[in-house]
């Protein structure tokens, strides 16, 4: 179903033709960097954050580490990852799928600047075999609402 409704959210924006169902597994971005024949850093790892007691969607560059100290000053809050039992219920996509795409209602989406040293970026569409190709323009338009943040390392 979290593949039914990342592609159905994609069609709407107009990329669905960019789906990507490699036969290899794309649950880690180096998983996903060889299925896809990428580099790590173009895939665009998406990951679940609780602040508030809602579920927040950080996508970052695929080698691009959390910076606790940015986080704390840009949120306000300390970083706390949902659990992996969680995930699925807060956001809509099981871990390994994770993406901003066919999300749950309330779940705010933020871009990190390091996405930005990449022209062409690949998340998840849902599941753990599944991606997408686009532009840092197209995630954008794929993400209404987004907001960028430096949060990185």
């Amino acid at each position: 179903m979290s593949f039914e409704k990342a592609v159905k959210a994609l069609t709407e924006k107009g990329f669905a033709e960019r789906v990507i169902v490699p036969e290899h597994s794309s649950a880690t971005v180096a998983e996903a960097a060889e299925a896809l024949g990428c580099e790590p850093g173009m895939i665009a790892k998406t990951l679940s954050f609780i602040q508030d007691e809602k579920p927040v969607l950080i996508l970052t560059e695929g080698t691009a580490r959390i910076d606790n100290k940015k986080y704390r000053t840009r949120f306000h809050c300390k970083a706390r990852m949902i659990g992996a039992d969680m995930v699925e219920n807060l956001v809509g996509h099981a871990p390994g799928g994770v993406c901003p795409f066919g999300i749950n209602d309330g779940v705010k989406v933020y871009l990190d600047e390091s996405l930005k040293i990449h022209d062409t970026v690949y998340p998840a569409a849902g599941t753990d075999h599944s991606a997408v190709r686009l532009s840092i323009a197209e995630l954008e338009q794929c993400c209404p609402g987004a907001e960028w943040v430096d949060v990185c390392q």
